[in-house]
């Protein structure tokens, strides 16, 4: 089973960390992904910048119209993820919260299953 863990970021929360603890969180996904390459249960990770550098297209009247900025005015954002292969909802639970992240209060990983990929179903 394929599952998609996806970090949420909230500035607010993060930037009332320490420096050590950003940085605690951030070594961590090295053995985070060292964990999961061992395993074989990784797939891919991916990090995302940050919503201020993004766009949003919308077609309008037949024609792309592009704005600067996230889609929604949000307090947390799409911060990354990571895409893994187990055996069950459990095990990928148990993946999420051994990601960093989790263990910071106001952050969290979301677990949710991959139900189509690569124009195939999953299960």
């Amino acid at each position: 089973m394929k599952f998609l863990l996806i970090m949420h970021m909230n500035p607010a929360v993060w930037n009332a960390l320490t420096e050590e603890e950003r940085t605690e969180v951030m070594e961590g996904h090295g053995a985070f992904i060292d964990t999961i390459k061992n395993s074989g249960e990784m797939i891919m990770t991916q990090a995302l910048a940050d919503p201020s550098q993004s766009a949003v297209v919308r077609v309008r009247g037949g024609q792309p119209v592009v704005t600067d900025g996230p889609y929604l005015e949000a307090k947390e954002y799409l911060g990354g993820f990571y895409l893994i292969e187990v055996a069950n909802k459990e095990r990928a639970q148990e993946l999420a919260a051994m990601i960093p992240d989790a263990k910071v209060d106001g952050l969290g990983i979301e677990v949710r299953e991959v139900v189509y990929s690569d124009g195939e179903p999953t299960s």
